[in-house]
């Protein structure tokens, strides 16, 4: 069972110990969406979790849209949660936006027993964010051996398809420590 409850199955087709969803949380996440996103409604859900897992995330209610190894799209609404008072989606919506579609690709993307965590982010603005916008981000990692800095991007466009902003986003991966 995942944490939530909700089994997660591996690409095997057995169940993942707590252990190996730790040491593989890209496996978890992966299994996660395989399980959801053909279900009515299940990306969505996903979606939710996603941000239940991660609180402050979850307030701008981003719904993710593909998932792969190493590749992420994620979409968020317009509304009035996430607009500033010039009318149009805030920016740091948009730096929330870029950073979970950065952090979605990395983490499927992380072999097992290798870990990813933040060390920076930049954004730079290029329009106001009006409308749907889709953010989209995907890796090739290289190989980890010990600690080394990963630079990932995630484009966000309006639905015209106008890039509207992008986030740089930092990683620190390295090999997880020994229990």
């Amino acid at each position: 069972m995942g944490r939530m409850g909700i089994p997660v199955p591996t690409p095997a087709g057995r169940r993942m110990t707590r252990t190996e969803s730790l040491s593989a949380p890209g496996a978890r996440l992966l299994g996660l969406w395989s399980l959801l996103s053909g279900l009515p409604g299940g990306s969505r859900l996903f979606s939710w979790l996603v941000g239940r897992r991660a609180p402050y995330t979850g307030t701008i209610g981003a719904h993710v849209r593909a998932l792969r190894p190493g590749y992420a799209r994620v979409t968020l609404r317009d509304r009035r949660r996430v607009r500033n008072h010039l009318d149009s989606i805030h920016a740091i919506a948009l730096a929330n936006l870029g950073e979970v579609t950065s952090g979605l690709a990395m983490l499927t993307g992380l072999p097992e027993g290798i870990r990813g965590i933040v060390t920076g982010l930049s954004i730079e603005y290029f329009k106001k964010a009006r409308g749907t916008l889709t953010a989209e981000a995907s890796i090739a990692l290289p190989q980890v051996r010990g600690e080394v800095d990963q630079q990932v991007q995630a484009d966000v466009r309006d639905a015209q398809g106008e890039l509207v902003a992008r986030a740089t986003v930092r990683w620190r991966l390295g090999p997880m420590p020994a229990k």
